[in-house]
């Protein structure tokens, strides 16, 4: 085989994230050459580029690598060109028009640091999932040249920020060409100052269009660092959730208003638009001025058509969630869009406000989308009664629960998050239609057939993965602390224990999210975790936003913690969270650890990714779990509440979350029959898969999606959202 062949081949799979959630294509780049796969981050255009020709087709040889390489190809090829998907069965409408997801940030792959946490690796599995059951959908966001950010710790403890810039040669991403044969840009509405300033001249914006590949669906994402633009300007979009107010506001411009814009530029025309969260709200006003201009019609007419096809979902309970912005930003920044939509600066304001007469209430995103779309949800059943009492003043004289916000429970994109070893044990019992016509019934049968012999063999495995993984980022962390090299090689020695229960709590690091319950008691804590006969060891992963000091403390603290002579070796803090190491989290860990404080947990997605691996979830009820636990298939952090004093609250569910861990958890995994064999933590833990895996999968969440909102959406139909 010649390796032009080897190599156009390996370059038309690096150039779809497909590749990403198919570990045997993955596996291909890594065998090729272990130490450059690493070395290049998993980039297998970087890794392309930089293997020469002759290497390549000598290791594809001498690894006989070349049917492999031939044999995946063929299998994405198939695979995207298929027609036999559940889309084609049920969302056949969807194929003239397609949906198109609205999203400030995507989380596809950890190569493409283009996301900050759940929101954007929720956003991503969405794009997969709707990608795998054939659902059309094109993902709309915005290319972070910068992406969100490096985290190192300092010396004691404290997160700084570091940045790289991306170079999109050696990313899955191509410009968006026009007919000319140049990249696409777009015009962004100009920005004003006040009257009379120096600034009150409007100043262009525009944005040049990328696409990722994303199995059959693409993300379009719009990109203002571009020479035409002003330099203020070209920083819109360096770098995810920064800056201040004023750099929030054009990146959402960019977003909402852009996006629309390159959608029409690209020819695409959808049926449903649906905002994940209200980053992109703006979006919904482009929409209504396109339909004016299109139609001859009136403001009101056009609202009222574009809400019909509009779903937004809210993600978040807490107020910093909730973008809000003053009147002189929106007038600064709105003054064009507010002409074109012929209405004056009253009635705009009036958009984004609860209350539309009120001068001392700022414009907020997330009312602009519930006012404006048709179909709003919450991502949990209890975020749902929250978002609606939340809510409740927008449609004054209803009962809470006769606000119109449904629900929508979050899933997660099962192949991009179960172990390739978990895979390997549940896939050759599925059925092999299983994908065109996925079932609750068909999976979970397929997980009664799982011996308890191999599951916890396989567990064991993936344990010793971790410990691996953890292992070899701790020496790259403390040698670029410029530690001695002879006193990290010892600390190493004695750093987790395959054999101690080990506890993960990973996620982003805000307050409500409480990393530090644990801690409350240092004594306690000692007696739990140093027990020679039971130990127990605990893994945090995390970042805190640059500006949330109150969570950089929190990491500090277990930092220092974790650095203590009582605790070295026990509790391990790892740097620099991603998907990367997420995904080793979630398959290795024994039990996955989550107490925010009730009700600010919308749902709690990484908990989900646990569970399709065996992983025990030990939970506050909040969020998913709420819906999910059924008494044997995890541990639920169970405490009276929520109070009104969250000093109070923290307290007793500190309390709760100890007693569980010690009268619960540590009795049941340490409760060992003749052979070593936990057998009541490993029926848990079939418990776990048989009840959670496929209900709470990326690909339920789309298939809800379609049929309650965009197929509705899209006939204009009624609203349809469980509630």
């Amino acid at each position: 085989m010649s390796v032009t062949l080897l190599r156009t081949k390996l370059e038309m799979i690096a150039r779809n994230f497909w590749w990403t959630w198919h570990p045997e294509v993955t596996e291909l780049f890594r065998d090729l050459d272990p130490s450059l796969w690493r070395e290049v981050k998993h980039r297998p255009l970087a890794f392309l580029a930089r293997m020469d020709d002759a290497v390549l087709e000598d290791r594809a040889r001498a690894l006989a690598l070349e049917t492999r390489i031939l044999r995946a190809a063929r299998r994405m090829d198939d695979e995207l060109k298929s027609h036999n998907t559940w889309g084609d069965r049920h969302a056949g409408v969807l194929k003239v028009r397609p949906v198109a997801y609205f999203s400030a940030e995507f989380g596809v792959h950890e190569s493409m640091p283009i996301y900050s946490g759940g929101l954007g690796i929720l956003a991503g599995d969405h794009v997969k999932a709707a990608a795998d059951l054939g659902v059309p959908l094109v993902g709309v966001g915005l290319l972070y040249r910068q992406g969100y950010f490096t985290q190192r710790l300092d010396a004691s403890g404290w997160q700084q920020e570091e940045f790289e810039h991306l170079d999109t040669n050696l990313l899955p991403l191509e410009p968006a060409l026009g007919p000319d044969g140049k990249q696409l840009t777009v015009k962004v509405d100009p920005e004003t100052g006040p009257a009379g300033s120096a600034a009150s001249a409007a100043v262009e914006v525009r944005a040049a269009l990328w696409i990722a590949r994303v199995g059959r669906n693409r993300i379009v994402l719009l990109d203002t660092d571009i020479p035409s633009n002003p330099e203020e300007y070209r920083e819109i979009t360096h770098r995810l959730y920064w800056g201040d107010q004023q750099s929030r506001i054009r990146q959402e411009l960019v977003l909402g208003v852009g996006g629309m814009r390159a959608l029409r530029a690209l020819g695409i025309r959808p049926s449903v638009l649906h905002l994940n969260e209200g980053h992109s709200a703006f979006a919904l006003l482009e929409a209504i001025r396109q339909d004016m201009q299109e139609d001859g019609i009136d403001f009101d007419t056009a609202a009222e058509r574009v809400s019909e096809r509009s779903v937004f979902t809210t993600h978040t309970p807490v107020p910093a969630g909730h973008d809000r912005f003053p009147r002189a930003m929106m007038a600064q920044h709105l003054s064009t869009m507010r002409a074109a939509l012929g209405i004056d600066e009253a009635k705009l304001l009036g958009l984004g406000r609860v209350d539309p007469a009120s001068e001392a209430e700022n414009f907020c995103m997330t009312v602009l989308a519930l006012k404006l779309c048709n179909r709003c949800n919450g991502v949990s059943a209890v975020h749902g009664d929250v978002s609606r009492d939340m809510w409740k003043n927008l449609w004054p004289g209803r009962k809470s629960s006769e606000v119109p916000i449904g629900h929508i429970t979050n899933g997660v994109h099962v192949r991009s998050w179960i172990a390739r070893e978990m895979l390997q044990i549940a896939e050759h019992r599925l059925p092999a239609d299983f994908a065109m016509a996925p079932s609750a019934a068909v999976f979970e049968d397929s997980i009664r057939t799982i011996s308890s012999g191999s599951l916890w063999e396989m567990h064991q495995v993936l344990k010793s993965h971790l410990i691996s993984f953890v292992r070899q980022r701790f020496v790259e962390q403390e040698q670029r602390r410029g530690a001695d090299p002879r006193k990290s090689a010892a600390r190493v020695g004695h750093l987790l224990d395959p054999r101690a229960l080990t506890l993960g709590f990973a996620r982003r690091f805000a307050t409500y999210k409480r990393a530090t319950l644990f801690m409350r008691d240092r004594e306690r804590l000692e007696r739990l975790l140093c027990n020679p006969e039971r130990p127990v060891q605990m893994i945090f992963a995390g970042k805190s936003h640059p500006r949330d000091d109150g969570g950089k403390a929190l990491i500090r603290e277990i930092t220092e913690l974790a650095r203590s002579a009582t605790f070295d070796g026990r509790i391990v803090f790892l740097e620099d969270y991603d998907i990367a190491s997420a995904r080793m989290l979630v398959q290795g860990v024994d039990v996955w650890v989550n107490n925010p404080r009730r009700p600010e947990e919308a749902c709690g997605t990484s908990g989900m990714k646990a569970a399709l691996n065996g992983v025990l979830n030990c939970s506050i009820a909040d969020g998913w779990w709420v819906e999910a636990w059924d008494g044997t298939n995890g541990f639920t952090i169970d405490s009276p509440g929520p109070h009104s004093d969250p000093l109070v609250q923290d307290e007793r569910d500190y309390a709760a979350l100890m007693d569980v861990l010690e009268q619960q958890v540590v009795p049941l995994f340490y409760d060992r029959a003749a052979d070593g064999v936990p057998q009541g933590w490993i029926e848990r833990m079939k418990q776990s898969l048989l009840t959670l895996g496929w209900r709470f999968s990326a690909d339920r969440m789309v298939m809800d999606y379609t049929t309650g909102a965009y197929l509705p959406a899209a006939r204009g139909l009624s609203r349809s959202l469980s509630y």
